[in-house]
């Protein structure tokens, strides 16, 4: 499971199953909708006129644009990261170095690896859903390592940051442990699993956009 091969398309079809794994938040089979938009100019009159608002009423087909998804440890929160994630435009990836843990769920049909593809690159956004596993600094020092475009670990920014230490133990270089983003997400005062989940991919979304987030245009 460790050498995952790299997606070949963004076909949504290829996306997260439902999973029994205990910890593991099972996604429903909901039918994709277009996605939204920034534009002003929302209403369907417009829809023919501007390519943005034919794209938000799924009047045109927007291109795919080759990014993975990388949930870190099997974790409610990382279930609704990559069916959202898919829903979006992601391949989703599941990395989960407990072989257990990795073999049921993807006896569920869901991509997994136990160990980081070595195909991952600047097209890939990692996030990191449990910052209390003892894997965390070797998979956080691996992934480093092959220059993701993006990674964050979860956590709330009033308590230290545990993959600090984890990674200085390691020897990893202060210049890369300081790309490991935390907190992550916009705030909108997410708790629950999906809500912690949809703050994250949206700030994602603001991140690979350059734009800062919230309701100002």
């Amino acid at each position: 499971m460790a050498d995952h091969a790299r997606p070949a398309g963004t076909d949504a079809s290829d996306g997260p199953a439902r999973a029994d794994t205990p910890g593991w938040s099972a996604r429903a089979d909901v039918p994709g909708g277009p996605a939204g938009a920034d534009s002003p100019h929302h209403g369907s009159a417009a829809a023919g006129t501007d390519p943005a608002c034919a794209a938000a009423h799924g009047e045109i087909p927007v291109p795919p644009e080759g990014r993975t998804l990388v949930a870190v440890f099997a974790s409610p929160v990382a279930g609704h990261l990559l069916r959202y994630g898919t829903d979006i435009g992601y391949h989703p990836l599941l990395l989960e170095p407990d072989a257990e843990r990795a073999a049921a769920v993807g006896e569920q049909g869901l991509p997994v690896a136990t160990a980081p593809p070595a195909w991952l690159d600047g097209t890939v956004d990692v996030v990191v859903t449990d910052h209390d596993r003892a894997e965390l600094g070797m998979m956080l020092r691996d992934l480093l390592a092959l220059h993701c475009r993006w990674i964050g670990v979860m956590g709330s920014p009033r308590h230290t940051a545990p993959h600090l230490a984890a990674l200085a133990e390691l020897g990893v270089p202060d210049a890369d442990i300081a790309r490991v983003h935390r907190p992550i997400g916009l705030n909108i005062g997410s708790r629950t699993p999906p809500e912690i989940a949809i703050a994250t991919l949206a700030g994602l979304i603001a991140d690979r956009n350059g734009r800062p987030g919230g309701f100002t245009f």
